[in-house]
């Protein structure tokens, strides 16, 4: 496996990662057995680094996923998840509130049954209200970083220009990462428009869904 770190974070990431939104049955009924599995065989073939959410699944891939990791040694994966997005009983919300984003965190901590998150993202910023992610979600992610809770903050969106426009109106270091998805493939390289933007902003770019969401 070939590594690299990821933007100024000290992350050391696998250049393939695990995506854990299939842990919730998001795509296709899942065996929580199997999907146990994945995780170990993931880690053991070095892909080390696991992207999740409360959304995927309705809060059943972090459920699924903490299962796994509690069996696994700490310093043997990096994990990523995020607030903003949830869901229950089949509808999906979104609440981009600072008091929100804090509760996610220790909520995600609890199912993931970890003591700091590696890195949290404020999840598909085109749902809110971008304002409120700079003047709010984002400074209540940053005390959180403050206190240790979470190593590094970042944000995640389909549309580039969003994840720009954020980043131009907060205080330098507070985006440490972007994860953007279905914009670096063989039909659309959009995101390479941007890489510039973003390295000299020192911000680590996380390309998701290469396949374009299959």
């Amino acid at each position: 496996m070939k590594y690299s770190y990821c933007g100024k974070t000290g992350m050391k990431v696998p250049v393939l990662s695990f995506g854990a939104s299939s842990l919730g049955s998001v795509f296709h009924e899942t065996r929580e057995a199997e999907s146990i599995k994945a995780v170990f065989t993931a880690i053991e073939n070095g892909m080390n680094f696991i992207d999740v959410s409360p959304y995927y699944g309705h809060y059943k891939a972090e459920t699924v996923l903490g299962k796994a990791l509690k069996d696994i040694p700490r310093d043997h994966f990096l994990l990523s998840t995020k607030v903003g997005r949830y869901g229950k009983d089949g509808l999906n919300t979104w609440d981009y509130s600072a008091r929100r984003a804090t509760e996610s965190v220790y909520e995600s901590m609890e199912r993931l049954h970890l003591d700091y998150i590696d890195l949290i993202n404020v999840h598909d910023i085109e749902f809110a209200d971008l304002n409120q992610v700079v003047n709010e979600t984002l400074p209540a992610l940053v005390e959180l970083r403050d206190k240790g809770i979470v190593k590094h903050v970042g944000i995640t969106d389909l549309q580039l220009e969003n994840l720009q426009w954020v980043i131009d109106r907060v205080p330098e270091g507070t985006v440490e990462t972007i994860l953007n998805f279905c914009h670096y493939c063989l039909n659309d390289d959009k995101l390479a428009d941007y890489f510039d933007y973003f390295e000299s902003k020192q911000i680590g770019i996380i390309n998701a869904s290469p396949l374009s969401m299959g």
